[in-house]
């Protein structure tokens, strides 16, 4: 009798102590949660979306989305984001898949960014790792895609992301590395700038071009596996020789 007593005691108190844990678990959440939309209120009431988005237009080298090669556009989606065009602005998919590997890590190595989120990123905020940052980057990304196309917010990052070299934009990347607007880009021109955002540090092409060849091979084997590319077409890109690049 004693024995079933203390089981049951027993299993109270783990039910309780299992509620606890939820109950901090789940305040603490909303806690961050609550930073992060702070930080957001306070980035977009220092200078609004609109007025962010207006600088990057207003910049000469803007390339809009019907003047980039479908190729490039196939290319930076397979690399980036496949599901760009399908999902609100959050890829819930890639979350769950980088939550996991922060776990296994034991700390915060991977965000399963968005385009849309790293447009946000690039907008408002620092590239340095903080969750509260992170929730504010969601916030963002939500207001782009309720603001904004697709299409609009895909010619906005690739006319904000860095390209190495001094190089902001895909204009200014295609003229500064190929001397060509970015509508004359080739396969194997079009696939080799839509790695070099990953790093461009490493992957700038006027001094890494080994490094640059290595990561369109990634970009290419991405976009095969998207359907964008047979294998004959994707080995055919990769056998291109490559171009005279602007001094």
């Amino acid at each position: 009798m004693k024995k079933g007593a203390d089981m049951m005691k027993m299993m109270t108190f783990l039910r309780t102590s299992l509620l606890l844990v939820i109950a901090v678990v789940f305040c603490s959440g909303f806690a961050l949660i609550g930073k992060g939309y702070q930080v957001y209120k306070e980035a977009e009431s220092r200078i609004g979306l609109s007025e962010k988005v207006q600088e990057i237009r207003s910049k000469d080298t803007f390339t809009s989305i019907e003047d980039l090669p479908e190729t490039y556009v196939n290319a930076v989606v397979a690399v980036e984001d496949k599901r760009f065009f399908t999902h609100p602005g959050i890829d819930f998919l890639a979350v769950g898949r980088a939550l996991l590997h922060d776990i296994q890590a034991g700390r915060y190595v991977e965000g399963g960014s968005t385009i849309t989120q790293q447009l946000a990123k690039n907008l408002y905020f620092s590239q340095e790792k903080q969750l509260t940052r992170k929730i504010a980057e969601v916030f963002v990304a939500l207001d782009l895609e309720r603001s904004y196309s697709k299409e609009e917010i895909f010619e906005l990052y690739v006319n904000s992301i860095y390209f190495g070299d001094g190089y902001y934009g895909i204009g200014s990347a295609s003229l500064g590395y190929f001397e060509l607007e970015p509508s004359k880009m080739n396969d194997y021109e079009s696939t080799l700038l839509a790695g070099v955002p990953n790093a461009p540090s490493r992957y700038a092409p006027s001094k890494y071009l080994d490094r640059a060849e290595k990561r369109q091979l990634q970009v290419l084997r991405r976009m095969e596996a998207c359907g964008y590319y047979s294998r004959e077409e994707a080995e055919t890109v990769a056998e291109t020789a490559a171009l005279a690049f602007a001094n």
